[in-house]
């Protein structure tokens, strides 16, 4: 007989949209599991006209999926992982990592905007990391043209709708959201949005962007069940960024970057962060079997 387990996501239409990936590929799997996914809204949802550091940070997304999977009301629970707080409740983990989408920054612009004599373009973000980054970006982007970033939250939908309404020059989105949400196909591509793609190594993501993690009880019996749909190069990623930001001991307060790639058993890492008015970046490569060794290094260079 198969097994109903219920999955807990957000009532967004990209953490929707992310839960059901989770679901279809436990599903193709025959493990025998029926998906049922239980819609929950976050504090973070509720709270849209502050940062989030201003009321909790990442935790604010995760809270009340912890305390349902700790009572038993879920089996399981999808998060985007650059959501994650570095500490999760006792009893609880990431039991499953899928394969990593586009973990890149994109810059949303309308479409054919021209800013050409402006003295200053406005970009929305609520992300210091970003903030950090569009400031120097810009420097290329726009010579001679003053960046200034305002607070933006919501999700895809509604920051896209006050980009069209001129609230903002500019806005940066994940790719990893906007391809789940088919918002970089056609005929969305020509709807009136512009975008650019920022490489990785120089517009660095939010550590584990990109990954979909799937927390629950570490000594349920879904465990073993689950291992099959495990993505290898993902979980080490996931890992090695994770690490490094324990070790930096950084939340939302902190403009951190971290992305790793793993090819032929290298690691190769790169990070940004700010402290006491200085900027600190770190490029380091390392074997795959040393995940913590180069995670020391890095949080050493970004301290």
């Amino acid at each position: 007989m198969n097994q109903t387990i219920y999955i807990g996501t957000r009532k967004s239409e990209l953490a929707m949209t992310q839960a059901k990936l989770v679901a279809r590929a436990i599903e193709t799997a025959g493990l025998g599991l029926l998906p049922e996914l239980v819609l929950k809204q976050t504090k973070g949802d509720r709270i849209l006209d502050k940062p989030l550091l201003e009321f909790g940070g990442k935790g604010v997304f995760v809270t009340e999926f912890e305390e349902a999977l700790i009572k038993g009301e879920l089996h399981l629970a999808v998060h985007s992982a650059k959501d994650l707080p570095v500490c999760l409740k006792e009893g609880l983990g990431i039991g499953l990592v899928l394969e990593r989408e586009d973990p890149r920054d994109v810059l949303v612009t309308r479409a054919g905007a021209a800013f050409a004599g402006k003295r200053e373009i406005v970009i929305g973000t609520s992300s210091l990391r970003r903030q950090l980054q569009i400031e120097e970006a810009g420097q290329k982007l726009w010579p001679g043209v003053m960046v200034r970033c305002e607070n933006l939250r919501g999700n895809v939908g509604t920051r896209l709708l006050k980009l069209s309404q001129g609230l903002y020059d500019g806005i940066i989105l994940a790719a990893a959201g906007l391809k789940r949400l088919g918002l970089l196909q056609e005929p969305f591509h020509n709807g009136g949005y512009d975008f650019h793609f920022f490489d990785c190594e120089n517009f660095i993501p939010a550590p584990c962007q990109g990954i979909l993690a799937v927390e629950m009880q570490m000594a349920s019996g879904l465990l073993m069940a689950l291992k099959p749909l495990e993505n290898e190069t993902a979980r080490r990623c996931f890992e090695l960024e994770r690490r490094i930001v324990t070790l930096l001991n950084a939340g939302c307060h902190e403009p951190v970057g971290v992305y790793s790639k793993l090819e032929n058993g290298r690691v190769e890492v790169f990070g940004i962060n700010k402290r006491g008015g200085r900027i600190r970046k770190i490029h380091l490569q390392g074997e795959a079997e040393d995940l913590e060794g180069l995670a020391g290094q890095a949080a050493q260079g970004l301290l």
